[in-house]
Parts: structure tokens; C-alpha cells; sequence
């Protein structure tokens, strides 16, 4: 499975557990807009911390956060190919 299928399927699955809706995943969705809230994304954050096998923020090389999900895509797809 793909970076982003993988980060798809865990904001769709931690949405399901914590029974929110989420809205539709594109590149330009502010994350701030997703439908999860901080508990929530912290799910993401650690589900694919243990999916993938690579924390991002735990990088020298990120400066800032994501903004959106297409940001967040690629942050993990250049700590994916860094590791």
C-alpha cells in the first residue's frame, strides 16, 4: 500500500472509531478541517508511526506543520523515502 493510501485508510478508520465524518480527503483540505479533532489526529499521528515505521516530527528536516492534507501527504512520503 501506497504512503497515501496508508494515511487515507488510517484518517478514514480512527474517523470511524471515533464515530466523526469526515470530509472529503483531497490534496488542498485543511487538516484543520478534516472532521477529527486533536484527539483524533493524534490517533493518526501514532497509527502511522507504527504503519509506516517513520515519525516525521521527530525530523530535523521539517520546518513547520502541515496546513493541509496534501502537506501531510508529502511529509510522509519524503520521511518514507529518507528512512
Amino acid at each position: 500500500m501506497s504512503t497515501r493510501a496508508t494515511i487515507i485508510s488510517m484518517f478514514n478508520d480512527v474517523a470511524k472509531d471515533q464515530e466523526r465524518t469526515l470530509a472529503p480527503l483531497t490534496d488542498d483540505l485543511r487538516l484543520t478541517d478534516c472532521g477529527l479533532d486533536s484527539l483524533g489526529f493524534a490517533i493518526v499521528v501514532a497509527g502511522l508511526d507504527e504503519s509506516l515505521g517513520v515519525d516525521p516530527f521527530d525530523s530535523p528536516d521539517w520546518v513547520e506543520l502541515p496546513a493541509t492534507l496534501g502537506e501531510f501527504v508529502q511529509l510522509y512520503e519524503r520521511a518514507s523515502c529518507a528512512a
